[in-house]
Order: C-alpha cells, then structure tokens, then sequence
C-alpha cells in the first residue's frame, strides 16, 4: 500500500473538481493537506471542513501558477512553514477552444505556463527532497487528449501530450528510487473545466464524476501504473491513434470539436 495516513500531499488546482476530489479522498486515508488556488475563499472553507470532519492539518496557499515565477513562490513558502512535501498532485490546468490565431495569444501562453511550465517547475523543486527520503508520489493530471492532436483545442492537446509523455519519462528513471510517477488522463469529467472553456463541444462523450477519476487514480498507484484512463470508452479512444492514420485522427477529432457557433 502506498503510505499516506500522516503524510503532507500538495494539490494544485484544489478549490474545485477533480483537485478538491483528491483533497476530501486524501483526508479520509489521514492525510495532511497543503491546498494551492487562486481562489482563497473556497480553499479556507475546504480546509475547515477537512479538518473537523477527519482531524487532519491542512495549510492554505494562494497562488496563480500561470504566472511567472509562482512555482517557486510556493516551493518557498512551503520551505518557509516547515512543510515537507511527500505526495504532489499538479492537478492545475485549463483549456481554450476555438482557431489558433483567433484566440487570446495572453490566455494561451497562461496556458502553457500553467499545464506545462508550473508542473516542470514544481516537479523539479520538490522531486529531490522525495528522493533523498526514497519515499514519495508525483502525480500529473493530462488528459485523453494527449493521446493525439487536437484542431480547435490545439494548445491545450499539445500541453497535455507533454504532461503524458514527460510523467512517463520520470516513471522511467524514479521507479528504482523510490519515488513513484502517474499521469492521470481523464476524458471529459463534472467539473468547472468547460465553464473556463466556455464551449460545450470541448466536452466529448459522458462525463464522469471527479470521485470515481480519483478512485481510479489511486487504484492505478497501488498497481504501479505509468498512467491510468479512467473509463473504458475514453481508454478506446486514446488508443485509436494506433488503428488509424494521422490524417483520419485530424479529421475525426477536428469534426467533433469544430465550434457550433
């Protein structure tokens, strides 16, 4: 079993869906809890009520990790509170849809900064300290969505194709030394995500509830998996690049997420 009862877990992107299902799943095994979001309302509130219903600690951080330099921030901050890190969860992350160059050029390098740049930045600075005990758990939220390119959504595809394809590198080179890599890839979940997108064509298939992708998640920890996809229809269809051609796949996946309006 993977140790968690008394261990600190840092989330990011913890106020809300599949961030605040891994805080309220991690409390109840005993885990203390360091909660990273921009919004500090919402993160005081999840803390006091994690704390009275399970008796575990919890520290708040606000923090807006597509900014630069907040990765480091918050390293520091933990530093600064005595805070050893034994489980990350960069879990933060947001989408955007619709033709390349119509979009926000601002809001998409937001996007990169905060899908690729704040998982690097926070992995690098916390991943030495679970090496030196032999001990700790990097999790990285990607999506089905890296499994291929995705016209319309094409920065978001390319930065979750990085997180993948990055956690499965660390897998490689961490499992004999004690820390322990996953990269979990969801397919369309019940969370705010869509509301940021603000487009209801990003959303494909069922959605599923961000308690049974946390599930998931920790059940594909124990079984030491590279990565973990949960649902059988969104594992089918990250796997059919395999059965088609590139060409296929861009027309296929650029039909289904063509802006309706």
């Amino acid at each position: 079993m993977i140790a968690i009862q008394n261990k600190w877990t840092l989330i990011t992107g913890a106020s809300s869906g599949i961030g605040e299902a891994f805080a309220h799943d991690l409390a109840a095994k005993g885990s203390h809890l360091i909660l990273v979001a921009r919004s500090e309302d919402k993160l005081v509130a999840l803390a006091e009520q994690l704390q009275r219903k399970y008796y575990i600690q919890t520290q708040v951080i606000v923090s807006d990790l597509s900014q630069e330099g907040s990765a480091f921030k918050l390293y520091q901050q933990c530093v600064d509170r005595g805070l050893s890190v034994d489980i990350l969860i960069n879990n933060a992350g947001f989408a955007t849809h619709g033709l390349f160059e119509q979009l926000s050029g601002a809001r998409q390098h937001e996007e990169v900064m905060l899908n690729v740049l704040a998982v690097v930045d926070l992995t690098h600075l916390f991943l030495p300290e679970m090496l030196k005990k032999k001990s700790g758990v990097v999790i990285n939220v990607s999506s089905t969505a890296g499994f291929q390119p995705l016209p319309n959504m094409a920065v978001y595809g390319a930065t979750k194709a990085f997180v993948l394809s990055f956690t499965q590198a660390l897998w490689e080179e961490n499992r004999k030394r004690g820390v322990q890599f996953l990269a979990l890839c969801p397919g369309s979940t019940e969370t705010e995500f869509f509301k940021v997108v603000g487009a209801d064509e990003a959303s494909v298939g069922k959605r599923d509830t961000p308690e049974r992708v946390v599930q998931v998640a920790l059940r594909a920890l124990q079984a030491k998996k590279v990565y973990a996809i949960p649902g059988f229809k969104n594992f089918i269809s990250s796997q059919m690049s395999r059965f088609f051609t590139s060409k296929q796949m861009l027309f296929v996946v650029g039909r289904m997420l063509r802006a309706r309006h």
